[in-house]
């Protein structure tokens, strides 16, 4: 299989912590073998998983820093602002560790990241088998970031360049900081807005962009060493992400399974060539109060022999799994967060033992 770290619980990324430290220490807990770092989006707006890696469009004057963040193609700067950072960007193609390092986020935008460098590199992670990291997508970054005019920045194809190649390169930057750690490092892409594809109201959208956009991040991953996933928690085309050269598809299991039915045929091709499924089959809501690891598991098995039925190898199915919860819990009481976490950890856990058995 490409991707080695089958068979194990990780987490999508969001957490409702105001700081790292109870955030890292539920991880521990209850994702201590496939750890990710945390984001904290109640920290502060510079922690919403859309501004994090856009530091680097900031600091050459491209997108506005603060506030909501848009682009500022209005600039009579504006060629001379593209100039200085393709100067940064190729020379970040081309190796460049401090050209790289451009595209790296403050503190004050990923402190859940850097708390969790620290603490891994101290050895606060000893069981973990791998470490997971996540970047959000371009068409989200392209749909919530405007041009001077208010247009959703995506329609653009020159603003859409500069999200992709810039979400690229600090894709790269973030499996460089984690591998230093010495364990296989997973970077989800979180794309929760290509669901807007095959909608009426987008139909500039196409296929062919939406592929070719993940695949320039993903690329990124994939050329500093890393596995790659691509996170989406709504009922979405999934033909397009299953083509795509990653290694895990994430989804929403719990609320969105029937979604993948008609895709099947594309659903087992993935899984032939090593593919992994993200199931997020424990609920991100209140749901996860009424449910338990006994119910969970059954909705799963149930899942599984749908698909089997449907033509996808059942014995793929079983083996070439991780467990999520159905998406990120940044919204949602601290409480209810904790319980999903445990619930993914119980979850996993118990699918291992009848997988060794």
């Amino acid at each position: 299989m490409g991707f080695p770290l089958w068979g194990l619980a990780t987490g999508i990324g969001s957490l409702p912590y105001l700081n790292p430290a109870p955030a890292l220490k539920l991880i521990k807990h209850d994702l201590a073998v496939f750890p990710h770092w945390p984001q904290l989006p109640r920290r502060s707006g510079a922690e919403g998983f859309v501004r994090q890696f856009l530091g680097a469009l900031e600091a050459q004057g491209i997108v506005a820093a603060g506030g909501k963040p848009r682009f500022l193609n209005e600039a009579d700067e504006w060629p001379e602002r593209l100039t200085a950072f393709y100067s940064i960007y190729l020379g970040a193609c081309q190796g460049d560790e401090t050209a790289i390092g451009s595209f790296a986020p403050e503190r004050e935008s990923a402190s859940g990241f850097y708390d969790f460098l620290e603490t891994a590199q101290a050895g606060g992670f000893p069981d973990a088998a791998g470490l997971k990291g996540q970047i959000v997508g371009p068409l989200t970054v392209g749909f919530q970031l405007t041009d001077a005019g208010g247009r959703p920045a995506y329609y653009d194809p020159g603003l859409r360049e500069l999200i992709t190649e810039n979400l690229a390169v600090a894709a790269r930057w973030q499996v460089g900081r984690l591998k230093v750690l010495g364990k296989p490092v997973l970077i989800f892409i979180d794309e929760p807005a290509v669901s807007v594809y095959g909608q009426s109201t987008y139909i500039t959208v196409t296929r062919e962009q939406v592929a070719a956009d993940m695949e320039t991040v993903a690329a990124g991953v994939k050329a500093a060493g890393a596995a790659v996933g691509v996170h989406s928690c709504a009922a979405v085309d999934w033909s397009i992400l299953l083509a795509l050269d990653i290694d895990v598809l994430s989804f929403d299991a719990y609320g969105y399974f029937n979604s993948l039915l008609p895709y099947r045929r594309e659903l087992a091709a993935f899984l032939e060539r090593g593919g992994v499924l993200a199931w997020g089959i424990v609920p991100t809501s209140e749901a996860a109060l009424e449910e338990n690891p006994d119910t969970l598991i059954k909705k799963l098995h149930l899942f599984w022999g749908e698909l089997a039925a449907r033509g996808v190898a059942e014995e793929r199915l079983r083996r070439q799994w991780l467990i999520t919860p159905s998406c990120g819990t940044g919204i949602l009481p601290e409480p209810l967060a904790e319980r999903i976490y445990g619930l993914t950890r119980e979850v996993a856990a118990r699918l291992r033992e009848v997988v060794d058995d």
